[in-house]
């Protein structure tokens, strides 16, 4: 039997092929990570007989240095050689917001030419459903602030063109993000183009005012697929104490899809994602409502 090793075109085994590589043949980008952290807030609320309104808000930084000093951006930084990127984003995550040891899920990766005045950066994103009023969010690294900003996104209009061999369709959204008096604006332009039977999509941003790099259709992109995954997922019970209401869970269900809900349907949406118990919220001007807890083998009945 022959043991000998495998060898390439110019008669090399892989030891001495790479003993012999020449890592500056190619032009290495530079890799970093950014981090969608979202989270539902209660607003105030005057009427004590009614649940306190609830926001969608994300966690933003404000750079502390150039490029786009001042302007807010997602958290992140650049991956270093010794680190996978789920590690770099923890420890990205750690010393800009000092948030730890929360599930981040890997999102998409952006490689836009010019995307980062800088270098040639390849940035990967991910993202987390997360219950605010467990972190304590202080800004450190290069970041000057850290603040959660409620989000407000609305489409704005369409248009649909056929092509010889399919369609090409144009939307326009609007990207509105506030915490206390700053207010931070984008305007993204999202172009699906059906071939046959390939579909791609393009992003970009029409205008963004005090968000820096492209994170405004990162963001964009972000709420789609939250909105996607709290349709067939469980994320939405990350941000739902042990013990809820139905009520409460459709208000955080409304919140992240951004519309009302029917009850009843409601109701009947979620009645394998929960266990309904035998204790009431007992609360100044409501009615009791009984409380369920989240049901952990609701995918295998599913």
């Amino acid at each position: 039997m022959n043991h000998s090793s495998p060898v390439n075109k110019q008669g090399q085994t892989e030891q001495q092929f790479l003993e012999a590589y020449d890592v500056s043949q190619f032009e290495r980008p530079s890799v970093t990570v950014d981090m969608l952290i979202f989270t539902v807030a209660d607003e105030e609320e005057q009427n004590y007989r009614k649940l306190s309104p609830k926001s969608l808000n994300i966690l933003l930084v404000k750079r502390g240095d150039h490029p786009f000093i001042g302007q807010w951006a997602l958290p992140g930084g650049f991956v270093s050689p010794n680190e996978s990127l789920e590690e770099a984003a923890k420890r990205e995550l750690r010393t800009e917001t000092n948030i730890d040891n929360i599930y981040l899920e890997q999102l998409y990766t952006w490689g836009e030419v010019d995307r980062d005045p800088r270098t040639r950066v390849i940035s990967t994103s991910y993202m987390a459903l997360v219950n605010s009023e467990a972190l304590e969010v202080v800004a450190g690294d290069d970041a000057a602030e850290a603040e959660w900003f409620q989000i407000e996104d609305k489409w704005l209009r369409e248009t649909k063109t056929a092509t010889p061999d399919g369609s090409i369709t144009e939307k326009w959204f609007e990207l509105r993000l506030q915490h206390e008096e700053v207010e931070l604006t984008a305007t993204i332009k999202v172009t699906k183009t059906v071939a046959g039977r390939i579909i791609r999509e393009h992003r970009e941003i029409v205008e963004a005012n005090q968000i820096a790099f492209d994170h405004a259709q990162i963001i964009q992109y972000a709420l789609e697929r939250l909105r996607n995954k709290i349709e067939y997922t469980d994320i939405a019970f990350a941000l739902m104490p042990e013990l809820f209401t139905l009520t409460e869970l459709q208000q955080v269900y409304e919140v992240i899809l951004g519309k009302e809900l029917l009850a009843a349907a409601f109701r009947r949406k979620v009645a394998d994602k929960v266990i309904e118990t035998n204790q009431f919220r007992k609360h100044a001007g409501h009615r009791p409502s009984k409380y369920f807890r989240f049901n952990p083998e609701w995918m295998d009945q599913a």
